[in-house]
């Protein structure tokens, strides 16, 4: 998982949620920039990405949001890590 917070925050995060996943840092969104985050100012900000990358390095599936809470559920992505 990459998260948009610093490494404090994330950690915290990682920690109250069990998430069974490693999470990145990425406060200067190089990495969000990087897999195609968009940023729509009219909606405030970066549009929520889910993103899962194997291994390898090869995307198994991504989400993008049009909206804060156009996210998928824990469960699918969950599905597409297993």
């Amino acid at each position: 998982m990459i998260a948009p917070d610093g490494p404090r925050s994330v950690s915290r995060h990682w920690e109250r949620e069990q998430l069974p996943f490693p999470v990145i840092a990425d406060p200067e969104h190089r990495l969000a920039a990087l897999f195609g985050q968009e940023v729509k100012p009219l909606k405030l900000g970066r549009m929520p990405a889910v993103i899962v990358v194997d291994a390898e390095g090869i995307v198994r599936a991504a989400w993008y949001g049009n909206s804060m809470r156009d996210i998928p559920q824990n469960e699918a992505v969950l599905a597409a890590l297993r």
